[in-house]
């Protein structure tokens, strides 16, 4: 993936979210809901108009994604792993706009579970970010950035290495909770242990290099 994939991509498909933002909006009540618990139920209501923050959040990430490498240190650019970054960008963007379709049909036709289609979206999207983890060099905007994994390029590295596996595997059971129709707690679980575990590790790991002079 390079820059001008990730803009031909992400361009069209804002522009299309907002359309159809724009379409839906005047059959809207004046409150909508705007918040869902793990188990699909509304515990959040809003103006009509917060169904444009989902768009706006996607119109900021794409002005943002290309200039976050502009303004990196030196030692933390973005260039050896370029790809990997702007396939992650692109992602994101991705994820957003599928969020922004869920709301629409559900605020549109409420018998859509939005519960487990909102999983199974953020499940396949982790799946597609882990497989990239991996290859994702030491800088501040991308990856599992803690104080042990910034300090040290073996740390780094093997975090990387094991979130990657961990975030497709979580991103599976999420995808897989879904289509089955499991508990939101066994999608949830699944992503909290997908994303901890690299934390845990990357501090483990990293007192046990310093404690061998290796770190």
């Amino acid at each position: 993936m390079t820059k001008q994939g990730f803009m031909w991509w992400s361009v069209p498909l804002f522009l299309l979210v907002l359309a159809a933002t724009i379409f839906v909006y005047p059959d809207l009540p004046a409150t909508i809901p705007t918040h869902w618990d793990a188990a699909g139920q509304v515990n959040g209501h809003g103006p009509r108009a917060t169904v444009f923050l989902e768009p706006l959040i996607m119109g900021l990430m794409i002005l943002l994604w290309p200039g976050l490498p502009r303004v990196s240190p030196d030692r933390y650019r973005v260039e050896g792993f370029s790809g990997s970054w702007w396939f992650s960008g692109l992602v994101t963007v991705g994820l957003l706009a599928y969020v922004q379709c869920i709301l629409l049909a559900v605020l549109r036709d409420g018998s859509l579970d939005i519960g487990r289609a909102l999983f199974g979206g953020i499940g396949v999207a982790i799946v597609l970010l882990g497989n990239v983890l991996g290859k994702v060099k030491r800088n501040f905007w991308l990856g599992v950035r803690t104080p042990w994994t910034l300090a040290s390029d073996r740390v780094w590295y093997a975090t990387h290495r094991l979130a990657g596996k961990s975030m497709v595997a979580g991103g599976l059971v999420v995808v897989l909770s879904a289509l089955l129709g499991l508990p939101g707690y066994v999608a949830t679980a699944a992503l909290l242990a997908g994303a901890l575990a690299p934390v845990v590790f990357s501090l483990v790991y990293y007192k046990r290099l310093e404690r061998t002079g290796g770190a």
